[in-house]
């Protein structure tokens, strides 16, 4: 292993470390370690973004580069304030942003949900960035811009604060669980007002039932037969009131 020592005091420094790789890699390039290895690298995606590790940059502005003496070799930072390319597959990018993996290897974007991230953004993204087409996953062209900003790096896992909403986050997680996607407010507050009034009119029924019945007992003794008739005939009207607002709440939630 060898050590070099370089230091410039206009030049951005960082220490920095090589890895063995088989891609053609260029600078600002984000990297992530291959499956199962300590010492290859390939270009970040969000197939292997929980691998990421760091940027590639150049040794010469290095403070400390560590070499492992390989031939097919890149240079990795893992900390520092560095160039890194993003795009706006992801929305656009702005100082403060989290960065992570996108799509297209190597390249960047910003992070909107739980995510490994690489650094925080810096600066942002110029619209005259060069464009580029890529295939997404359902088949889609799309265009993006990419270009290189200054990102502070550090890896780590990004939680993304929940957006505020009037919704209490135990029936937004109650939601989401039932609809099994991420519910937006409207359909939950219909849901919550469909359940409000399903329980209020199956109250009604149940004390103008168990009201009547002890009425009806009282004034005739000999009608039970009748009454327990009656309250069988209300039990399964309460059972229907309330499939009706459950299906009801599932399809508002589901299809809206």
């Amino acid at each position: 292993m060898t050590v070099a020592l370089s230091v410039t005091v206009s030049a951005i420094t960082y220490i920095s470390q090589s890895y063995s790789t088989t891609e053609k890699l260029s600078l600002g390039s984000v990297v992530s370690l291959k499956d199962d290895t300590t010492d290859q690298i390939v270009a970040s995606t969000n197939d292997n973004v929980d691998n990421l590790l760091g940027v590639v940059v150049n040794a010469d502005n290095s403070v400390m580069s560590l070499s492992s003496g390989s031939f097919n070799k890149a240079e990795v930072a893992t900390s520092g304030t560095l160039q890194v390319l993003v795009s706006d597959i992801n929305g656009a990018v702005i100082g403060g942003d989290q960065i992570t993996a996108s799509p297209i290897s190597g390249v960047g974007m910003k992070a909107s949900s739980n995510v490994r991230v690489v650094g925080i953004a810096q600066g942002n993204l110029s619209t005259n960035g060069s464009k580029q087409t890529y295939t997404d996953k359902t088949g889609a062209k799309k265009t993006v811009i990419i270009g290189q900003i200054p990102v502070l790096v550090n890896v780590s896992y990004y939680f993304k604060e929940p957006d505020k909403t009037i919704v209490p986050a135990a029936i937004q997680n109650l939601a989401n669980s039932l609809a099994g996607k991420n519910v937006s407010a409207l359909p939950i507050l219909i849901s919550v007002a469909i359940f409000i009034i399903t329980i209020i009119v199956v109250v009604s029924i149940i004390y103008s039932m168990i009201r009547s019945s002890i009425i009806s007992v009282g004034r005739n003794p000999m009608s039970q037969s009748a009454i327990y008739r009656d309250i069988v005939q209300l039990s399964a009207l309460v059972l229907v009131i309330l499939g009706i607002g459950l299906i009801s709440i599932y399809l508002v939630l589901t299809r809206m």
